[in-house]
């Protein structure tokens, strides 16, 4: 299939084109602002497909509007229509064509400009309002209050809050690429009024983002992981990630070092619990210890040791010998007493699940040798 995508180099057509190579489709016809005007009338009459991704929202003059936006659709459906070629068009409206300025109403002339293309034609024209993006590769200081939130805090920047704390609705670019993909597969959803629709959207208050931004921020000083259950933060979380400066992808962990070795947290939790890593050096025993309620899962990466329990009350010492040769997960269930030995002749480390994260207040351990 020959698929021709207008505005190529912009958020969604950078994203969308990545998305259609990863699927195996090859023939693309990439047209943007810097493209030979010329090609449009080859890719028009040879295409299968259209997205049609091109518009203008940031005109030096306001009469840009009009010629970006309805004018540069006018000349694309009659290019198709002169060439007799009929095949389905995506066309990439705004949830502001319902605005009455100047950006609404071209948007709003592209879209019936599109829709009368449809009824005289018969081409399957799909046309989307769609809300506000984000994801990666969308440029900051632009026109997605995302993309400049990210690039700002990532940065330590200030970031503006709009007082009325207005309610945004948000659509994630995977989301919008899968309702794309879709629509080539002729799987569109479309409403009864006859526009198509991404089903997944969200709608966020302007402090409420902020706030949850600058919650992945504090991420790498608290080491807690958002709450990946919820899908919104779980995109919005791989968006912020994808503003980070190439120089930071990096942060250092607190080591707690002694002669035995060191424990470092990782990651911490509220509902999943903290992941520790454990260096013991050779000959090094640690542990010796029980816990109420919190459990432990013991994964030795690298060495070779032995990992001992001993119910509280009992004389029975379980052994499992570990190695990082042989990955395994040793459950430590509570009321059991135990430890860790390095047996080798190099570091031993450990990766350490607790079921929650340690509470200095609250820390449920005590010592009894095993």
């Amino acid at each position: 299939m020959k698929i021709l995508v207008t505005g190529a180099q912009g958020f969604v057509g950078r994203n969308l084109t990545a998305e259609l190579c990863n699927r195996g489709y090859t023939e693309l016809y990439l047209y943007d602002i810097d493209t030979d005007p010329a090609l449009l009338d080859a890719y028009t009459k040879d295409c299968d497909f259209v997205f049609h991704l091109a518009g203008v929202n940031r005109p030096q003059d306001e009469s840009e509007f009009d010629s970006g936006n309805r004018g540069f659709t006018q000349e694309l459906l009659s290019r198709l229509e002169r060439h007799n070629n009929a095949c389905p068009v995506v066309v990439a409206s705004s949830a502001q064509a319902v605005r009455d300025n100047a950006y609404g109403r071209s948007k709003k002339a592209a879209e019936d400009v599109a829709f009368a293309y449809a009824q005289r034609t018969g081409a399957r024209v799909m046309v989307y309002r769609l809300p506000n993006l984000f994801g990666k590769w969308c440029r900051p200081n632009y026109n997605s209050v995302v993309a400049t939130f990210c690039h700002n805090i990532a940065r330590g920047l200030d970031i503006q809050l709009n007082p009325d704390n207005p309610e945004l609705t948000l659509c994630y670019i995977d989301d919008l690429l899968a309702e794309f993909i879709a629509a080539l597969e002729g799987r569109e959803h479309r409403a009864e009024d006859g526009f198509c629709y991404v089903p997944e959207t969200y709608r966020v208050r302007l402090f409420e983002l902020a706030e949850l931004l600058q919650s992945f921020k504090k991420s790498r000083d608290n080491l807690e992981i958002p709450d990946m259950a919820d899908a919104f933060t779980r995109k919005l979380y791989s968006t912020y990630l994808s503003y980070l400066p190439t120089d930071s992808f990096s942060y250092p962990l607190k080591m707690n070092v002694d002669p035995r070795g060191s424990f470092t947290e990782f990651i911490r939790t509220p509902e999943r619990g903290q992941v520790s890593v454990n260096i013991s050096r050779p000959g090094i025993t640690k542990g010796n210890h029980w816990h109420h309620s919190k459990n432990e899962k013991f994964l030795v990466v690298s060495g070779t040791g032995v990992i001992r329990l001993r119910r509280v009350g009992s004389d029975e010492v379980i052994e499992y010998h570990v190695s990082g040769d042989r990955l395994q997960v040793v459950d430590i269930p509570p009321g059991y007493t135990h430890n860790i030995e390095n047996l080798g002749d190099t570091d031993m480390v450990t990766i350490m699940w607790a079921n929650e994260p340690f509470d200095p207040d609250k820390p449920d351990t005590y010592f009894l040798e095993v």
